[in-house]
């Protein structure tokens, strides 16, 4: 086994050291298997694909990821709507992720990034390259929170991230829902998320997140909602992916090549995602009886979607390779809830890549540690320590 596909292995192993292996394993031998407790798993691609281009099978069910986060962020952050509200809703919403748009958004925190990487790998000590992911992360969060840059007494990009990671760590692969305590303890960050957000909005400044939200006719608890959603969908998988990408295309020799000449990153980048699966799984609700690969599926119940099972069964990593059209960007979604904020995602990705890539043809850096994380919702390493070639 190569050195990436074993750290990847690794990687998913530590956040789910049981759940992983046995989604795997099920999906090797049935594409759709029901897991008694748990629901009906579905392991390949194009099945996945049919359910999340099925209006039958609904983001906002009690058994499905809305019902994680209604009684969190209430109930229109369109991660948790379905149907022709969801859809009117995102049409509204469309016009704030053009490519300059998530430009404005990204730009400051990717400028904030290169300064901290060069400055670090200047002085000769290890950078620690996970942390730095999270404040790119952190300062992208406290702009769609309508947060000036230059504002007194802003917080650290890395107290955003912190703060929005506090609400996405309450979830658990194999937790249907949420306890009231869980759920209060996540009202609370959202509240601390809230106030700047409310602020913005109320100072009615189109240049700001909330402010376009206001233009678009959005209520303020509803342009709370949608910030919130926005926070909730992104903040760990961007930060599990980036690093994950990095220590591949390290671990896989591409970086100089790479590095010297960037017409082959959209094709790493897309790749990457598919290998890594960032999103490991989503969840839906029946709503009505139905069949699915050839198994009955029962109005209400959960059906799991293993996008990790579904994309890296398609095999290794290879940029060259065409990715099948069932597969294809399946990681953010399909149909009506295809990923809206995929933009300001790329947006986000392309710019951590190109600060690496351009440090590393500046002088090259090498991994000189790393550490995966364990037991959490969203694989990923814990640290990565980065450091200048001798």
């Amino acid at each position: 086994m190569t050195a990436f596909a074993t750290w990847e292995r690794r990687v998913q192993r530590g956040a789910h050291p049981f759940a992983y292996p046995l989604i795997r394993a099920v999906g090797t031998i049935r594409p759709v298997f029901r897991l008694p407790g748990l629901g009906v798993l579905v392991s390949e691609a194009s099945l996945v694909r049919e359910v999340l281009m099925d209006g039958g099978y609904t983001k906002a069910g009690a058994k499905a990821s809305g019902a994680l986060w209604t009684p969190v962020v209430g109930p229109r952050a369109l991660l948790n709507m379905h149907g022709e509200e969801h859809l009117e809703l995102r049409r509204r919403l469309n016009a704030l992720f053009t490519p300059r748009a998530v430009e404005d958004i990204v730009a400051p925190a990717a400028a904030r990034l290169r300064e901290r990487l060069a400055t670090g790998l200047e002085n000769g000590a290890p950078v620690e390259f996970v942390g730095l992911v999270k404040e790119l992360s952190g300062g992208v969060i406290s702009r769609l929170l309508g947060i000036p840059d230059d504002a007194p007494g802003r917080l650290p990009d890395s107290e955003f991230f912190n703060r929005a990671s506090s609400i996405t760590s309450v979830v658990r692969l194999g937790r249907p829902r949420l306890s009231a305590r869980q759920v209060a303890k996540a009202k609370a960050a959202v509240e601390l998320l809230a106030g700047p957000v409310r602020q913005a909005y109320r100072d009615d400044d189109p240049d700001t997140f909330p402010g376009r939200l206001r233009v678009l006719g959005l209520s303020e608890d509803e342009a709370v909602g949608i910030v919130s959603a926005f926070v909730i969908a992104g903040t760990e998988t961007l930060v599990s992916y980036v690093p994950r990408l990095a220590g591949l295309l390290y671990d896989d020799g591409r970086l100089p090549a790479l590095a010297a000449e960037r017409t082959g990153l959209p094709a790493m980048v897309n790749e990457g995602l598919r290998f890594t699966a960032p999103s490991p799984m989503m969840l839906r609700e029946a709503t009505n009886d139905g069949w699915l690969g050839g198994v009955r599926i029962k109005r209400g119940e959960r059906i799991m979607l293993s996008t990790v099972h579904a994309v890296k069964s398609l095999g290794g990593f290879d940029p060259g390779m065409p990715i099948p059209a069932a597969a294809r960007q399946l990681w953010f979604g399909a149909g009506a809830h295809f990923c809206i904020g995929m933009p300001l995602a790329m947006a986000e990705i392309n710019s951590a890549m190109t600060v690496l890539l351009d440090e590393y043809n500046l002088q090259p850096w090498t991994i000189r540690s790393r550490t995966i994380s364990r037991n959490v919702l969203i694989p990923g390493y814990k640290s990565l320590e980065l450091v200048r070639a001798q």
